[in-house]
């Protein structure tokens, strides 16, 4: 193995580089620096590199962000980061013609206005990745890997990132190419067992990278009319169930309330009664439930986030699933528990689980789930052996066969199951320090795997996925949502993508295909543009992500919308139920005209209270109680800037329109520091201000903290 990977691409591949890279965690941003710095240097070389989500450390633009998150990132990240090179080009247009970068997922919003990402974004549904990328020609993945060294030597786990890279190898391989595999240890990424563990013969060399803070999210404050979305969305998850959730303030609120309902249930139900109108409360118990989860959740999400962890925790991702569909169907409907009894041995033959007769294949399965005792041998076609040495027929009909089995199984718990299945993570330092630290059953419950097992269910083993994906949840969230139900989540009317659309069509699709699976998706019913309130539920827009002919469950924080299978009339008047009272009347005049909805269509009475100030008064006597903090699991920054997030977000809510910003201004010509405000202005550098500007902002941030 060569410890130069860059002499390596020349030997074997000369001057035509084709790079795929993981998104997110799983990229070497080390190598990756060093193959554009060769090509940037040698114009004779043609690099294209395919990725996604490529991570960057925030660049606040005004001064007071920059105060605030400069010495926060610089703690955070590290000095040491490696912020990926190209990243910055792409940004400036500086790119060398020689190369090309092209992503089929944008961090969010961060390449809007940005010409050569915008330009060479690839739209791609997640599950067709490999193909795609293998299409454009790759030569050569980057992977970053983890390592376990044990008594017998290395162990290699792809870890954050399963999801693509085996895909990719599987097809080039099956095309006759041959793929350039570069694997790079990062000595703190946590190891993932399972198919994330793979042997080191797939690579043509493994290197040892560099120590830096791996690329972490700091936790995010949620507000009121989040967590009140979160608490009607999660109405609609069945214990027994399956969840899969992506990353923000919507889904943490989705699992706050999660754990609530599990945790306190009686105020669960009191807030969850409060909020809920008749016809959600039925939709609700019909498809989800309100009581703890008994049998708990089993999570399938292309994204594995602190959400996650918090659930494991609590004790609600607890649902095991296993690799036979019959074992499966019998445990979705209740014939069987995790914990078996020898009287449910004919029950287990009878429905398949044990084969006839049993044959080589079956018996190393069997012993996996823990149905048969390790050391169990066939020895002939009629015969096998258990390791005590008695001998049973395979067609498992004998009584002195039956018994012996019953003897086995009895009381035993089945083993092999999996509680959680990713294909890639990203989340905070304290989801990576619990990835590290999981042990024993915990780990072996955990796995990470290809995007092709996770996203979608025709890859061969599609009765197993259906069985184990019993009463699936697929949440995800959007940006805005038309009237007829088609939804808006990766990208504007103008053309420009915002971030892709990754896995989420994916899931929706799924969600219809599945017999008890459900596509739910989130947002806030407004959004803030150019100072003025806007409404997320429009009449159309001219871009979609999901098509309204896959339209199914709308969850704002005024409440479930359910529209699967409904008219389009039946849509409007739904999602006007679900819209702020501020946006109905324009909304409904734009359907009447368009001859949407019959001309006497009117809202009723008690969807016209649907506005900001009665989502804080729903959650007032909770609050008080320390329920639904501003952050729900924990913060990451310390107390001082912790206050100091509060007063910026008043202060942006009270400067984001013209009238507010000069009354805002005007009040803050008379706030005058106090000792009480010195630890929040010096963390600022505002505390000796040595310009009008420092002055004015010392004023303004001193005002913020009063009001907030």
């Amino acid at each position: 193995m060569t410890a130069d990977p860059i002499a390596l691409l020349h030997a074997r591949l000369g001057k035509r580089w084709i790079v795929a890279a993981p998104l997110g965690l799983g990229k070497p941003n080390h190598l990756l620096n060093q193959i554009y710095a060769a090509a940037k240097a040698d114009a004779s070389i043609e690099l294209k590199i395919l990725t996604a989500l490529s991570l960057a450390r925030p660049q606040p633009k005004a001064d007071l962000e920059r105060r605030f998150l400069g010495p926060f990132a610089a703690r955070w990240w590290g000095e040491s980061y490696p912020d990926l090179d190209y990243v910055k080009d792409v940004r400036n247009g500086t790119v060398p013609a020689n190369i090309e970068v092209h992503e089929f997922y944008l961090q969010s919003g961060s390449m809007l206005g940005r010409p050569l990402a915008q330009q060479n974004y690839t739209s791609v549904n997640y599950t067709h990745v490999a193909r795609d990328v293998a299409a454009a020609g790759a030569n050569v993945a980057v992977q970053l890997l983890a390592r376990c060294d044990g008594p017998n030597g290395p162990r290699y786990s792809l870890s954050c990132n399963a999801d693509v890279t085996l895909d990719l190898r599987d097809r080039l391989a099956a095309e006759g190419r041959r793929l350039l595999l570069i694997g790079v240890v990062h000595p703190d990424l946590p190891f993932v067992g399972n198919d994330a563990e793979v042997d080191a013969s797939i690579f043509d060399t493994i290197i040892d990278g560099p120590r830096h803070e791996l690329f972490a999210l700091p936790r995010q404050p949620v507000e009121d009319a989040e967590y009140v979305l979160g608490l009607q969305a999660s109405t609609l998850v069945k214990d027994g169930g399956t969840l899969q959730i992506g990353i923000g303030a919507l889904s943490d609120a989705v699992v706050y309330a999660l754990r609530l309902r599990h945790q306190d249930n009686a105020t669960y139900r009191a807030l969850t009664e409060s909020l809920q109108d008749p016809s959600e409360r039925l939709l609700s118990a019909k498809i989800g439930g309100f009581e703890p989860f008994a049998t708990g959740l089993y999570g399938a999400s292309e994204m594995v986030m602190d959400g996650f962890m918090e659930l494991h925790r609590a004790g609600i991702l607890k649902r095991h699933v296993y690799e036979s569909t019959a074992l499966q169907q019998l445990l979705n409907r209740g014939a069987l528990r995790t914990t078996l009894s020898g009287e449910q041995l004919d029950l287990l033959i009878e429905a398949g689980v044990y084969p006839r007769p049993l044959n080589a294949e079956a018996i190393p399965h069997l012993i996996t789930l823990g149905l048969l005792p390790p050391g169990t041998a066939l020895l002939t076609r009629e015969r096998f052996a258990l390791p005590d040495g008695g001998e049973c027929d395979t067609l498992l009909a004998e009584p002195t066969t039956r018994e012996r089995l019953r003897a086995w199984i009895d009381g035993r718990v089945l083993s092999g199951g999996r509680y959680l299945h990713g294909a890639f993570y990203l989340g905070s330092k304290a989801m990576y320090a619990w990835l590290r630290d999981l042990q024993g059953a915990d780990f072996d419950g955990f796995s990470m795997t290809r995007v092709s097992h996770i996203n979608e269910l025709y890859g061969g083993q599609e009765a197993l996925h259906r069985a184990q994906r019993h009463e699936a949840r697929f949440f995800n969230t959007c940006m805005m949502q038309t009237l007829l139900g088609a939804a808006v989540s990766d990208g504007l009317d103008s053309g420009q993508i915002v971030s892709g659309v990754g896995g989420q069509y994916n899931f929706v699709a799924m969600a219809h295909a599945l017999p008890t699976g459900r596509s739910v998706l989130m947002l806030r019913s407004t959004r803030e543009a150019g100072g003025e309130v806007r409404s997320s539920i429009l009449w159309n827009y001219g871009h979609t992500t999901i098509p309204r002919h896959l339209r199914d469950i709308v969850v704002t924080e005024y409440g479930i919308a359910d529209l699967r299978g409904q008219t389009d009339a039946e849509c409007i008047r739904r999602l006007l139920a679900i819209c702020d009272s501020r946006f109905q009347d324009e909304l409904l005049a734009q359907a009447k005209t368009a001859g949407k909805v019959p001309g006497d269509t009117t809202i009723p009475e008690r969807y016209r209270r649907n506005r900001p100030e009665a989502l804080s008064a729903a959650l007032s006597a909770a609050k008080a109680r320390g329920l639904f903090p501003l952050f729900p699991f924990g913060s990451d920054f310390d107390a001082t800037e912790e206050r100091i997030v509060v007063a910026l977000r008043w202060l942006k809510a009270n400067t984001a329109r013209t009238p507010d910003r000069l009354r805002t201004l005007l009040a803050a010509l008379g706030a005058s520091p106090s000792a009480a405000e010195a630890p929040y202005l010096t963390r600022l550098k505002l505390d000796k201000p040595t310009n009008f500007n420092e002055r004015l902002y010392a004023r303004l941030v001193t005002l913020a903290l009063r009001r907030s």
